[in-house]
């Protein structure tokens, strides 16, 4: 059994928490928050140890911790556990900057520290499905993610919220880097944008295109993979993938395969895959270097669009 806490009560850090506590491998040791309400409601539900003091919390016996603060905090609250020696599985993005992430990454790396990036979505049944069926002939891949607009989320834009889980995405099932990568925005909502078209280039060829937003009235989460001999079309959402064979000319069809998959809560698998590689002594399924990658893409696209 190993102890574990969760810094940042807010929507994902109750997920993480609720995770924690139905894990017989993990054993809560503390919860930590400024807001005493939210203290108060877990404490209740969960029985949980809570503090209101980062760094009260970081005097306890703890393995791991998962962050999931506001990430103008991920810097600090960073720093403070890689120089305990603990553990840290953050919530992404990596960091507000690529600067503070370039930070976090050499420090743990200087420390020894596991140091592992929450992009959630490579635990998706489905896109581990998707992986699994890329070959080498991969010609484009298109992402759609949109929704309505999220009254917590306050400190970033669309780009940084929504955008970062489809460029890790899209790093992770081309196997490549980012050759180019252009976007444009706009901001109807509030002050950071809330509308992205994002189009990249990797070096091995493939072409992506992002659309995510904050003005679709419902939640919709897709992959669309093109290869020359086949393609897959993915639900996010649901949890289903189908592949659809080349289109033959012959006598003019092509075949549909769906491809079962049991339905798996991805935070789950994450916090496993997290704990899993500390107590193995392996490296981190996403390691610092896969999040700092994201925020230097950020810089690409908000600066140069290069």
């Amino acid at each position: 059994m190993m102890n574990v806490a969760v810094i940042g009560l807010g929507w994902m850090g109750r997920v993480h928490l609720r995770n924690y506590t139905e894990m017989p491998e993990a054993n809560v040791v503390g919860v930590m928050d400024v807001n005493a309400e939210a203290l108060a409601e877990v404490n209740e539900q969960f029985g949980v140890p809570t503090f209101d003091d980062v760094d009260k919390l970081l005097e306890q016996d703890i393995d791991a911790v998962s962050v999931c603060v506001p990430t103008i905090l991920h810097h600090e609250i960073g720093l403070k556990l890689i120089d305990k020696g603990i553990a840290l599985l953050m919530e992404k993005p990596l960091a507000a900057t690529a600067e503070q992430g370039q930070e976090l990454v050499d420090r743990a790396k200087a420390a020894g520290v596991p140091l592992m990036v929450g992009h959630i979505e490579r635990f998706n049944p489905a896109v581990q499905r998707v992986k699994e069926l890329v070959g080498d002939d991969m010609i484009s891949i298109t992402i759609e993610r949109v929704g309505p607009y999220p009254p917590r989320i306050q400190d970033v834009g669309v780009v940084k919220d929504l955008g970062s889980h489809d460029l890790d995405l899209v790093r992770f099932l081309t196997g490549s880097e980012f050759k180019t990568v252009y976007a444009v925005t706009s901001t109807s909502l509030g002050k950071h944008e809330d509308t992205a078209l994002i189009t990249c280039e990797m070096e091995n060829g493939v072409l992506a295109n992002i659309s995510t937003n904050w003005v679709t009235p419902y939640k919709s989460r897709k992959i669309n993979v093109a290869f020359e001999s086949k393609y897959i079309d993915c639900n996010l959402v649901t949890q289903e993938v189908k592949e659809y064979s080349a289109f033959s000319t012959y006598d003019k069809s092509y075949s549909v395969r769906e491809w079962p998959l049991v339905y798996k809560e991805p935070v789950r698998a994450e916090l496993n895959a997290f704990l899993g590689a500390i107590k193995e002594g392996k490296p981190m399924p996403i390691s610092g270097e896969d999040g700092l990658e994201v925020l230097r893409t950020f810089d690409r696209i908000f600066t140069c669009g290069c």
